[in-house]
């Protein structure tokens, strides 16, 4: 049978609760038998000091033992004379004065048998030794470590007395007791226990609510529904716990969106191009165009256009998986920005545009990366500045190093971005609808392709708006010295 998670923690509380109650029980238990015993004893030592008083007392005024040895009745009548004395309301048929003497204190008069309560065999316990340490009254061999009281007559030790200590308690009025206690020990427990069973089910279920809660939104989050959240209603762990869930449905519900809206530009993108080699082929076929060598141009170029596309879609899905072969050396980027900014010079005459170019003066910029693709990275970057540059523009590139990083600035001239914008320029497909627009761009890939270029070499790259109108793209990437 399945038992579920509030019946699992209410059977925890209450057999966790059973044994903490049943070992207390056990020890209570124990503690009362002990110290019950201990507090007997301790009132029979009360008692023999009393007869220890008496024999002393008693061997000054007869000057020895003799006459216990002769008269063992007089050893009985100062055992019942050691008894504690008795207050309280007289008895039927006592005088309302007091008690009688009782009679093993009169002289005259037989010893009386002491009350069973109090002398239980106690007379049999008790030893009398001589100075020689002689029995004279008790068991004929005395235990080693048994404590003996000795007795003193003018500062001359003359006998000693001892007490075997009980080992149980056999008195019917001390088990009695003994027994009333237990058993209102056992009554606690029981009531512990119903108590516990009471309140451990209601507080079972109010502690997994939150739990089932949860398990519930787990499913429908598993279903696709990732707009749910869960109420954080503490501040302990399942508060924790239901606060990392609406951050992980919110991540979801955001990677879903974007998913979403790259598959639709995707589509977008792709369907440009197609569109435009299916018009042109159509019309080829239905004789509106003739095979012309413009004709076959133009569509060599939407053909190239297309596998530009497709070609920076796998190079961005290859970057995302990590499967981007790096093949890292030591390497001077003063050099490598030289090297990749000499193919578009002649472009950047033919626009015009002004060039200015900034290189460290002292230091070499000297990195640990790939140079196939930091040299991506750099056309991607000169790339987008041209083409969202308008014509007679000005592109500034400056080259720093200090601080155990080198600094790459590409600045150019409007048009520029908005700055509530200038974060999303590292987005997929991403392109400003103004005047950075699809006619003078590409598909919105290049820069996605950048920051993972940068991120792959423990950079990083960002944007911000240029002194000159356009965009400010900013590079920094580690220093070879400052790799381990």
């Amino acid at each position: 049978m399945r038992i579920g998670i509030t019946y699992r923690l209410f059977l925890a509380m209450l057999i966790a609760t059973a044994l903490a109650v049943v070992a207390f029980l056990l020890i209570m238990q124990w503690s009362i038998d002990r110290g019950f015993l201990q507090f007997i004893n301790n009132l029979e030592q009360a008692r023999l000091a009393r007869l220890a008083e008496r024999l002393e007392e008693s061997y000054a005024e007869q000057g020895g033992w003799e006459f216990l040895r002769h008269d063992p009745a007089q050893w009985r009548r100062l055992l019942a004379a050691s008894l504690p004395d008795e207050g309280g309301p007289p008895a039927p048929g006592e005088p309302a004065g007091g008690r009688p003497p009782r009679p093993d204190r009169d002289e005259g008069g037989p010893p009386g048998p002491p009350p069973p309560r109090f002398a239980r065999l106690f007379d049999r316990r008790v030893l009398l030794l001589d100075a020689g340490r002689q029995p004279i009254f008790g068991p004929p061999d005395v235990p080693e470590a048994l404590e003996l009281r000795p007795l003193q007559v003018q500062g001359q030790v003359v006998g000693y007395l001892g007490l075997l200590p009980r080992r149980q308690v056999s008195d019917t009025l001390q088990l009695r007791f003994l027994r009333q206690q237990k058993f209102a020990l056992v009554l606690v427990a029981g009531v512990v226990v119903l108590l516990t069973a009471a309140l451990s089910l209601p507080l079972a279920r109010r502690l997994v609510q939150p739990i089932r809660t949860l398990a519930s939104a787990t499913h429908r989050l598993a279903a696709g529904q990732f707009d749910i959240r869960v109420p954080v209603g503490s501040s302990d762990e399942l508060g924790h716990l239901a606060r990392d869930f609406n951050a992980l449905a919110a991540a979801l519900e955001k990677h879903e969106q974007a998913r979403r809206q790259w598959v639709a530009d995707i589509s977008h993108e792709l369907r440009t191009p197609l569109a435009v080699l299916r018009g042109e082929i159509e019309a080829l076929q239905d004789g509106i165009r003739q095979p012309t060598p413009d004709s076959i141009r133009s569509l060599h170029g939407e053909v190239l256009r297309l596998s530009r596309l497709v070609d920076d879609l796998y190079q961005l899905s290859l970057s995302d998986l990590g499967a981007l072969t790096y093949r890292k050396e030591r390497l001077d980027l003063a050099e490598l920005l030289t090297d990749s900014l000499a193919p578009y010079r002649p472009e950047l005459a033919q626009k015009p545009m002004r060039l200015t170019l900034e290189l460290p003066r002292k230091g070499k910029a000297v990195v640990f990366g790939d140079p196939e693709r930091l040299h991506q990275l750099v056309a991607n970057v000169l790339d987008n500045a041209l083409k969202y540059t308008d014509v007679g523009g000005e592109l500034a590139l400056r080259l720093d190093v200090g601080g155990g990083q080198a600094t790459l600035d590409v600045q150019d001239s409007a048009p520029g971005v908005p700055e509530s914008e200038l974060e999303k320029l590292f987005d997929r497909l991403y392109r400003v609808e103004t005047s950075r627009n699809r006619a003078a761009g590409g598909a919105g890939l290049g820069l996605a392709i950048c920051r993972n270029i940068v991120e792959a070499h423990a950079g990083r790259i960002t944007a911000q708006p240029s002194p000159l109108g356009g965009v400010w793209i900013r590079i920094t990437l580690p220093l070879a010295e400052g790799i381990a």
